[in-house]
């Protein structure tokens, strides 16, 4: 990835009113330290920053800082951003060499349409966002790129499913789900009223059979009970006969 060249300039007054005094010229307070340096005070040009910090590259642009004649091969490690306007109010520049491994943070695009998902009113579920990656800085990808146009309701795409380019790794656990494919809520919805009423017709049923053979011994003993009586009756009629 080639470095992108920023102008920077030093000696900048430090404190929150200088500060505010180079905002509203256009400029943003910074600092560039690392590699055993003393932090050194600098201010960039806002719209120069914006542009790097926007190209293909992203927030993980390698810079080439130019600051008194000199340049420093530096990254933007850590952006002060305005709560409402969003727009940058400091930023720190850490020196790099381009044999060193750095840990950054790489968003994670999705490409395609998960048209089976859509087909059945599902969602795709975006859990993981950016990843961590270990990589020398000019090997940094500007970002992650999953296909999801085979992605089913019930599919899960991981950490572990992830392409990364060569001389990038992650020590983010495999396992972490990054996509996943599944019903939307009101057909969950559905899906788990129709188990509740399954499941209820099946203890309806089940109690029905448990209760059935005491019905069956209750209908057993009726006949009996004609038997006795004609029985009974005999006697009787056996006894009225005698007294007769």
């Amino acid at each position: 990835m080639p470095e992108i060249t920023l102008v920077a300039e030093s000696g900048r007054p430090v404190g929150s009113r200088p500060a505010g005094r180079l905002r509203t010229l256009g400029r943003v307070p910074a600092v560039l330290y690392g590699h055993g340096m003393e932090p050194l005070a600098i201010s960039v040009e806002a719209r120069a920053l914006r542009t790097a910090l926007t190209s293909q590259a992203g927030l993980n642009a390698l810079l080439s800082l130019k600051i008194d004649g000199k340049s420093h091969l530096a990254m933007a490690r850590a952006l002060q951003r305005h709560p409402v306007r969003n727009t940058v109010l400091h930023v720190d520049f850490q020196v790099v060499r381009r044999d060193e491994v750095m840990s950054v943070e790489v968003p994670i695009m999705l490409t395609g349409e998960a048209t089976a998902v859509h087909r059945e009113d599902g969602l795709v579920n975006h859990l993981l966002f950016s990843l961590t990656v270990n990589a020398t800085p000019d090997r940094i990808p500007p970002h992650l790129e999953i296909d999801i146009s085979a992605l089913n309701i019930g599919d899960t795409i991981r950490v572990a499913d992830l392409v990364l380019p060569e001389g990038v790794t992650t020590d983010v656990n495999p396992d972490e789900a990054v996509v996943v494919g599944q019903s939307s809520t009101l057909a969950a919805e559905a899906e788990a009223a129709e188990a509740e009423a399954a499941e209820a017709a099946a203890e309806a049923a089940a109690e029905e059979a448990a209760a059935a053979p005491e019905g069956a011994e209750a209908g057993a003993e009726q006949p009996g009970g004609p038997e006795g009586a004609p029985g009974g009756g005999s006697e009787a009629s056996g006894t009225s006969s005698e007294e007769g």
